[in-house]
């Protein structure tokens, strides 16, 4: 049975992970922290999980994860990079939900985030986690940074394109939106319930921290240099994300369907819908599953690919999970076989 902590229980890719965890059974939940709720158990902060855990929050304290095989962090940016090094020196592995890892550019990664990195020596060795590109490198990594929830969306639609240089790499163009429960569970303005429901907005336009991770893990596909006009926006929904992507095709005879179908053919979370069929966010709430669909509309030299997941599932703390899950050499769909949830 593999021992897992979670630092930074309190949010909501927190409370997901241990919802997944719970049912897993090839883990236990063994330590879980939040330095505001320390003392106080699990199940009275989050009734839904009443019967599943004797948990009690702690301090993170590396004494008490260091006894764990697996340390996921479901925090801000700038507390992993805090503890990750002494964990890793006691032979602890590491499950980043956060931003903290992802980006292999310290000073990129200080341009985005407005600070120093204080562990740039690991970010060399942080492998991204995203199964359907690293599986390999993941099953023997230390270190996994999980991808973001727009990334990882966006990503898989562009990903059997630009491996097969089918568009042009510096003229990709991504709108996504998001559900409220993307921002986090702090209480902030923008995110009452009067300001985003009955609303569509768009946010970040100038520049979005996900940007970078999303150019560096597509260049990693293209083998080039790779542009994304990247425009962000909040649904008045709790969960999911909507990707619709476009690109300038460089040949119009490949059978894109076949395409798309053949390349994601053995992957168990990324489903191809048949032709004519869109994907929806309700059709993956709750569920670890990224749908896709492509198609050049009035067979001009545009392709659209319209990709959607649940931000906290694919898009965090599920993809976590599937993560650990290839670390451990566990299936890869333990735990994660779930079906989403309609209405």
């Amino acid at each position: 049975m593999i021992r897992a902590g979670i630092v930074g229980g309190t949010g909501y890719t927190g409370v997901e992970l241990l919802r997944l965890l719970a049912l897993h059974g090839g883990v236990e939940v063994v330590a879980i922290t939040s330095r505001a709720e320390a003392g106080r158990r699990v199940d009275d902060l989050f009734p839904n999980l009443r019967g599943y855990y004797e948990l009690v929050f702690a301090e993170p304290e590396v004494s008490l994860l260091a006894n764990c095989d697996v340390v996921f962090f479901a925090t801000p940016h700038n507390v992993a990079m805090q503890l990750v090094p002494e964990l890793l020196a006691a032979g602890t592995r590491v499950v980043d939900l956060s931003a903290d890892y992802r980006i292999r550019d310290a000073s990129v990664w200080s341009q985005w985030y407005g600070e120093p990195h204080s562990s740039p020596q690991l970010l060399e060795q942080a492998v991204y986690g995203l199964p359907e590109v690293n599986r390999d490198s993941i099953r023997e990594a230390q270190l996994v940074a999980c991808p973001g929830c727009y990334p990882t969306a966006i990503q898989l639609g562009w990903i059997p394109l630009l491996a097969r240089g089918l568009v042009a790499p510096a003229e990709l163009i991504a709108s996504a939106a998001s559900g409220a429960s993307g921002a986090g569970r702090q209480a902030k303005i923008d995110n009452l319930l009067s300001e985003v429901g009955g609303s569509f907005k768009a946010y970040g336009v100038s520049g979005h921290r996900h940007l970078p991770e999303i150019e560096q893990g597509l260049q990693d596909v293209a083998g080039g240099p790779v542009a994304v006009t990247f425009v962000p926006h909040l649904l008045p929904i709790v969960r999911g994300i909507h990707a619709t992507l476009f690109g300038r095709l460089l040949e119009d005879d490949t059978d894109l369907q076949a395409l798309f179908e053949d390349y994601y053919r053995d992957e168990p979370f990324v489903e191809v819908l048949p032709p004519g069929m869109f994907p929806q966010t309700r059709t993956v709430k709750g569920a670890n599953r990224c749908q896709l669909s492509v198609m050049v509309p009035q067979q001009r030299d545009t392709v659209v690919v319209m990709s959607v997941i649940d931000n906290l599932v694919k898009g965090a703390s599920g993809q976590a999970v599937q993560n650990m899950n290839i670390m451990f050499g566990l299936p890869e769909t333990q735990g994660l076989e779930l079906i989403g949830l309609l209405p």
